[in-house]
């Protein structure tokens, strides 16, 4: 089981683990071992998840859903598969802690009265030095 909060957790079940190779650092070790980890993980199909959740979560990485509803993880930034896949799942958990957050829910407001003549007033000030700028015209 992988915590994600003290009540939610992701059973190791539904996660989809490939090792490919690595475009990573490695040197002649990335030719030989696949030391890159593709993780998969079904969101739609998910039951651990909130159904909220998991619209946000498919929102939030959309460019990492598949048509299929899968969100891949790929993760190679180390020599190691143990460390590419401690990484990948890390990634995970930071994907589905951000769409457990509940986003709060913007309250339109509007500029004062005061605001409003300060910013006039402001603007005409500007429009002001803006015309001092100008050459001044020879008298007839």
């Amino acid at each position: 089981m992988i915590a994600i909060t003290p009540h939610i957790s992701l059973p190791e079940g539904e996660l989809e683990e490939r090792f490919i190779h690595s475009p990573g650092p490695g040197g002649q070790n990335v030719n030989k071992v696949a030391t890159a980890v593709q993780l998969r993980f079904h969101v739609a199909g998910c039951a651990a998840l909130p159904s909220d959740a998991r619209e946000r979560l498919l929102r939030l990485a959309h460019g990492r859903i598949t048509r299929e509803g899968y969100l891949v993880i790929r993760a190679h930034t180390f020599r190691t598969r143990e460390r590419n896949r401690r990484e990948a799942r890390e990634r995970l958990v930071h994907w589905i802690r951000r769409a457990l957050e509940v986003p709060k829910r913007r309250i339109a407001t509007r500029p004062s009265q005061t605001a409003r003549r300060r910013r006039l007033d402001d603007k005409h000030a500007r429009g002001a030095v803006k015309e001092r700028r100008r050459p001044v015209l020879p008298a007839d």
